[in-house]
This record gives C-alpha cells, sequence and structure tokens, in this order.
C-alpha cells in the first residue's frame, strides 16, 4: 500500500491523492505493481529495494548516486511461533524523494501518523524526520516489552500450577523475541550516532535528539532487565524441574527397596530346604509376620531419612 503524506496547515501529516514535491512516500508490503512504481517512476536502485526486502538486513546507513538508503529495525507483532519479531525498514531520499519501505505489515507506520496528527507536529527537514522514526520505533519496543512481560507472568502462573515443558517452551520461546529486541536496538543505537556524524545543512531539533536517545538507551536497558530476568526465572525453573525428578526417583526407589523385603523373605523360606517351617501349621502366618514386621521397619527408617 502506497500512502503519499505532506504537513497539514495546522500541523500533523495529511493524505495526498498524488504525489507532490517534498511529500512523504509511505510504502507498507507493496505487491509487485507498488515493486514496479518504486523501480520505474521513483528510480530507486533495485540493491537498496533488495536489502530492504531481507528480513536479516542490519541496520546500516548507505550512499550511492545522490541516493541515501538508510535501514532501521522496527518491532512487529505476528502470529506465529515467535510472536514479536523486528524487520527493517528503509527510508531512501534523494532530492524531492522522501520514501518509507516496509514489506512488513506493521503498527510503528500507522501510529507515528496518529501521532503528529493528534501532537499537530511539523516535520521541517529530513533529519528531523528520521529523528522522529527512531523516537516512534523506542517506543513501540517499549510497548512489546511490556507485552512480552505480561505473557511471562501468565507463563510463570502457568508454571506455579504444574512444571510442563510447553510452559518452558513457551518462556524460550519469549526469550528468542527478547534476543531480537536486543540485536535490534543496538544496531538502531550505532545507526543513529552514525547518522550524528553525517554532514548536512539541516538544522537538528536538538530536543528531540536528547529524546530519541533517552527513548532508544531505556528501550535498550529495559530489554536487558527483562533478557537478565527471564534468564534467571528460567534457571530457576528448570532447576525445580530436575529436583522435582530427583525426589520421584528417590520414592520410587524407597518404594521398590520396601517391597523387596517381603519377596527376599518369602523366597528364602520358599526354598526347597529344611527351615524347621514347612511341618508347622502355623508356617504361613509366621512368614506374613515376620515380612510385615521386616517391611514396617525398613518403611520406618527410610521414614526417618526422609526418603518419603
Amino acid at each position: 500500500m502506497i500512502t503519499y503524506l505532506k504537513n497539514a496547515e495546522n500541523g500533523g501529516l495529511t493524505t495526498l491523492d498524488n504525489w507532490q514535491k517534498k511529500c512523504w512516500i509511505s510504502i507498507t508490503s507493496p505487491n509487485q505493481d507498488e515493486i514496479n512504481y518504486i523501480l520505474n517512476e521513483l528510480k530507486v536502485p533495485s540493491d537498496f529495494l533488495y536489502d530492504i526486502q531481507d528480513d536479516d538486513e542490519r541496520p546500516r546507513v548507505e550512499i550511492e548516486d545522490g541516493w541515501t538508503l538508510i535501514i532501521m529495525r522496527i518491532p512487529i507483532r505476528r502470529d506465529s511461533s515467535i510472536s514479536f519479531f523486528t524487520v527493517p525498514l528503509g527510508i531512501v531520499i534523494k532530492d524531492d524523494i522522501v520514501a518509507t519501505i516496509c514489506f512488513h505489515q506493521n503498527d510503528v507506520m500507522p501510529d507515528f501518523i496518529i501521532y503528529t496528527q493528534r501532537k499537530s507536529i511539523r516535520i521541517d527537514n529530513n533529519i528531523n524526520f528520521l529523528l522522529r522514526l527512531f523516537l516512534s520505533t523506542s517506543v513501540w519496543f517499549q510497548k512489546y516489552l511490556k507485552q512480552i512481560n505480561a505473557n511471562v507472568r501468565m507463563a510463570e502462573k502457568e508454571l506455579e500450577r504444574s512444571v510442563k515443558n510447553e510452559d518452558l517452551k513457551s518462556l524460550l520461546k519469549i526469550q528468542n523475541c527478547l534476543v531480537y529486541f536486543i540485536t535490534s536496538l543496538k544496531g538502531n543505537n550505532i545507526l543513529l550516532s552514525k547518522l550524528k556524524n553525517l554532514k548536512s545543512n539541516e538544522e537538528i531539533d536538538l530536543d528531540l535528539l536528547e529524546d530519541v536517545e533517552i527513548e532508544l538507551k531505556q528501550a535498550i536497558e529495559t530489554t536487558n532487565v527483562h533478557s537478565n530476568i527471564l534468564a534467571g526465572t528460567m534457571n530457576a525453573y528448570a532447576t525445580i524441574v530436575s529436583n522435582n525428578v530427583n525426589d520421584i526417583m528417590k520414592k520410587l526407589t524407597s518404594i521398590t527397596v520396601i517391597l523387596m523385603i517381603p519377596t527376599l523373605v518369602a523366597s528364602i523360606y520358599g526354598m526347597n530346604l529344611y527351615n524347621s517351617l514347612e511341618t508347622s501349621q502355623y508356617g504361613f502366618v509366621s512368614i506374613i509376620l515376620i515380612a510385615t514386621f521386616l517391611t514396617a521397619l525398613g518403611t520406618l527408617y527410610l521414614r526417618r531419612r526422609n526418603f518419603f
């Protein structure tokens, strides 16, 4: 989907029917016709487009033939084994053309447009436009971190009832999400440092830059904290599972030992040997009493040693 946007008179971004100079072209999940428009009409280098399409592309800035390509990682939520993930968002700039391209549906771009309209924010130049994208991306990282934290608490409640492999696997998937977040946030932080050092004639909003740095740093620290807490939680539950298995094995071994006592007594007196009870009318009762006494004695001993 292609959307053309430009500053409204009273602030915020307004939608246009057609392309105009200095407007922002927002492209999300483009189909083949829209891809052809990007390549043939906008003349965006094909290498840039292929790089943006690669889900594993790292945040970076590249300049070629007057074009500037900036790739940052943005968070998305999708229905799969890993519910939270990060994908590349490409920003291509040349003269009057400013376009953002993302091959995945996401919440960052629609929210960014609504936020500028609600706050009546005017975007004066490309540098400040990039900074506001950084700010919005960092905010959405933290929003998804809150949802991840809620999922962790739900999984912990399930683990308190019974420790199952499925619950531990759900925590492992969340841990993978946090790894993706940490890697992407660190890459965005490096990209922001590179953009600050680029020579530009455009004036940078220093207050906005400070807000971006604070939000990005906070997102990185929050993700690290959640990752460390989750790692400790998984280790704790793994230890609990191991202790439960050891406890079960100890109890089963104790029961086996107890059951061996009457078996041993019956085996001894069941041999074809003289044992003074083979002709006694109380032989069977005597064997039962002896086996019961020894079994009770063994059970008492094991209970005192905390095997039960």
